[in-house]
């Protein structure tokens, strides 16, 4: 296969560094502790925690759930995928462990139905999670009483935050704090809402967890793990070619997984992979995408078109409101510019840290500026 994996989790054989990280968060969690894994997105932390979960020390020992909450707008939608992961992770192991949550779970009987085999299917929809306050008592019941510690893992963690529902962050903290056969790992992008959450005195999660923020890896450690699979498939790569790759994405894992993958796809088994070939690779991955792009900035509202190429044009825009901003991208006036940006924030377009604004996908950052 491939050895450069751009979606999921494929093996430690192409999983790339991460070594101290790994050291760390698998103790931390064998020595009871929680922690909040913090980086932006693409950066590699829900593989990160694959790779943690199948090191043989938790593997064999725990049962480790990783729920995805990115898409879930209220407390029935989280709690939702919490059952279905859990269902999901438990129903290859047999039986007598997935009737164990089941017998517990009181509330969801009437969405779960059964084939031939006797193998229960999750058929639940939000409209059908009547109380999602009592089943997510049962979850967290069914966790507690588990015949193997559980470790849950819990991403984008920021995003019960946007729930309508009231006081789940201190619901959560509660049942966290009760629940002494789980530990748990809230992972998430948005720096700082998740700092707020577990940095804030005034917080319900405040000194609850252990904070860990993830950072690039290395440029050498890639380096080295590009060449090692170029040579293992017969062929050679220019360190100058890693080094410009590593240099254009700033790091972000995703990126260079994602070219490198076309890199290694277009070399022949004994040909060299040269400096010449990156920009075509970039080019082939953004060509692909057009249309979808083409797409994107069509559906836009036209402020939020013109604010989003202004960002990109700029490639890191700090300042704005500014005057010269506005007068240097053409836009009506401040304001256009702060409505705008919170809608692309909102839309999860543009990211924001420190006052300096960025596209968050960097592949349409690329294809914005080719536009001009």
């Amino acid at each position: 296969m491939n050895p450069f994996v751009t979606n999921g989790y494929a093996g430690p054989e192409y999983f790339c560094d991460r070594i101290q990280e790994t050291e760390d968060i698998s103790k931390w969690l064998q020595n009871g502790n929680n922690i909040a894994l913090i980086s932006p997105r693409r950066y590699g932390k829900t593989d990160l925690i694959r790779h943690c979960f199948e090191q043989k020390e938790i593997k064999t020992r725990y049962y480790t759930f990783i729920i995805d909450i990115y898409s879930t707008k209220s407390l029935s939608e989280m709690v939702n995928k919490m059952g279905r992961t859990i269902l999901d992770v438990l129903k290859p192991k047999g039986k007598r462990h997935w009737k164990a949550f089941l017998n517990i779970v009181h509330s969801l009987q009437a969405g779960i139905t059964y084939d031939a085999m006797g193998q229960p299917s999750w058929n639940m929809s939000v409209g059908d999670i009547v109380n999602p306050n009592n089943t997510l008592d049962e979850i967290f019941h069914y966790l507690q009483q588990a015949d193997k510690h559980c470790l849950v893992a819990i991403d984008e963690f920021q995003q019960i935050l946007k729930y309508s529902d009231t006081n789940v962050e201190a619901a959560l903290r509660t049942y966290v704090q009760y629940c002494s056969n789980a530990n748990f790992i809230f992972m998430g992008s948005q720096r700082h809402l998740m700092g707020a959450m577990f940095v804030s005195p005034n917080r319900p999660f405040y000194q609850s967890v252990t904070v860990m923020n993830l950072n690039l890896i290395a440029l050498e450690k890639y380096w080295d793990f590009c060449k090692m699979h170029f040579r293992k498939a017969g062929k050679t790569i220019d360190k100058e070619l890693v080094e410009q790759l590593y240099k254009r994405f700033e790091g972000v894992t995703f990126y260079l997984q994602k070219v490198m993958n076309v890199l290694f796809m277009r070399t022949a088994e004994g040909a060299h992979c040269g400096i010449d070939d990156l920009q075509p690779a970039i080019d082939y991955i953004i060509d692909f995408t057009q249309s979808t792009y083409e797409d994107l900035m069509y559906q836009l509202p036209e402020k939020q078109s013109i604010v989003l190429k202004a960002i990109a044009d700029e490639g890191k825009a700090q300042q704005i409101t500014s005057g010269s901003f506005v007068k240097k991208h053409s836009i009506t006036s401040p304001s256009a510019v702060k409505s705008a940006v919170n809608a692309l924030l909102d839309k999860d377009l543009i990211t924001q840290n420190k006052g300096t604004y960025q596209v968050y996908d960097k592949f349409l950052e690329l294809w914005l500026k080719r536009q001009k």
